[in-house]
């Protein structure tokens, strides 16, 4: 596919997003995507969402079904599908006919669950990707009472006494997991990891002082962080996180190109023609600049990302071997 949408960097951001509606732009303007083309196709978008109603995922879907319907684009409905930690819409999906009716929003288990468990899918070669629609940065904190002000501080300590910190997160086999042994290795340390059924309760561990540190979304952290109660040491992506404009990330705290964010994407059944796919990237990457869906986003912790297409393609197929490489390294196991 040809089109491409933008690239999330800081850097790169205005002219990304500029490059994107203008390649919308053209693609109204042509017929592309207007709704007598998109007709042809399918009049109606199901959106599966394989995660119960109220979460990132499905705040995310229906922001981006409204948009599309009062901008003039197909009907967009939302179908939850939970159950088996995701596998459940994310099956239904796979074998859904393949033209464009059908989608799904999938968040990083997506990637994670074949390499943990026996799942009726395989995510590069089941789906067409489409887009990565939003993601929420993650970092790692440490309580405000420790001696720890920045990441090298907290590793250095870790070098002196071998196994004797903890770092909390949900778990376990979760993206934050990863991410952490990812760290673990390019730091050469050995902390213990102690996973919690949440990153809530993984928070609320660390202001108890139970663990040493604690690797969340920082939208779960925020508050804290806010009032004093917390410290930031780095951010676990690949650009800084707007709120904490002063805290590196872990690349420029000196521990390579790492991310842990959680996200939310967007994909086809295996086959689904071309040109339908640049349909949707159309109406999705329209959608995710809209004002409102992006001050909707950003308020509930996410950011719009709108990496679309071939970009897109190529993060999944290195975010599944990274996580492979990892989860076979570390001998991380679903529960």
């Amino acid at each position: 596919m040809n089109l491409l949408f933008p690239f999330r960097y800081s850097r790169f951001r205005l002219a990304a997003v500029l490059g994107a509606l203008t390649a919308v732009s053209a693609l109204v303007l042509s017929g592309a995507i207007g709704p007598a083309a998109w007709s042809r196709t399918s009049r109606v978008i199901k959106l599966i969402v394989p995660y119960a109603a109220g979460g990132p995922a499905d705040t995310l879907a229906r922001s981006l079904a409204e948009q599309i319907g009062n901008a003039g684009g197909p009907t967009v409905v939302v179908e939850n599908r939970p159950g088996a930690g995701g596998r459940i819409g994310t099956e239904t999906v796979s074998r859904a006919a393949p033209d464009g009716s059908t989608l799904l929003v999938a968040a990083n288990p997506f990637l994670i669950d074949p390499y943990l468990r026996k799942v009726a899918y395989d995510p590069l070669n089941s789906f067409e990707p489409i887009c990565y629609l939003a993601g929420q940065s993650t970092t790692v904190v440490v309580n405000s009472v420790s001696p720890y002000s920045k990441l090298a501080d907290l590793f250095n300590t870790a070098r002196a006494t071998p196994g004797k910190l903890t770092l909390a997160s949900a778990g376990p086999a979760t993206v934050t997991q990863i991410a952490f042994e990812m760290l673990k290795r390019a730091a050469k340390v050995d902390i213990s990891f102690v996973p919690y059924a949440g990153a809530a309760p993984a928070v609320n561990a660390l202001l108890g002082e139970h663990v040493t540190a604690a690797m969340v979304p920082y939208s779960v952290a925020a508050e804290h962080v806010k009032i004093g109660k917390l410290r930031a040491l780095a951010a676990v992506s690949r650009e800084r996180i707007e709120q904490l404009p002063d805290v590196p990330t872990v690349a420029e705290a000196g521990y390579g190109d790492i991310e842990g964010d959680f996200w939310n994407v967007l994909v086809a059944p295996a086959k689904t023609p071309e040109e339908t796919l640049t349909r949707l990237i159309g109406w999705f990457a329209a959608a995710l600049q809209a004002p409102k869906v992006k001050s909707l986003l950003i308020a509930q912790g996410q950011r719009p990302v709108a990496m679309c297409g071939a970009d897109f393609a190529a993060y999944l197929r290195k975010q599944y071997a990274e996580y492979g490489r990892i989860i076979r390294e570390a001998d991380i196991r679903a529960e």
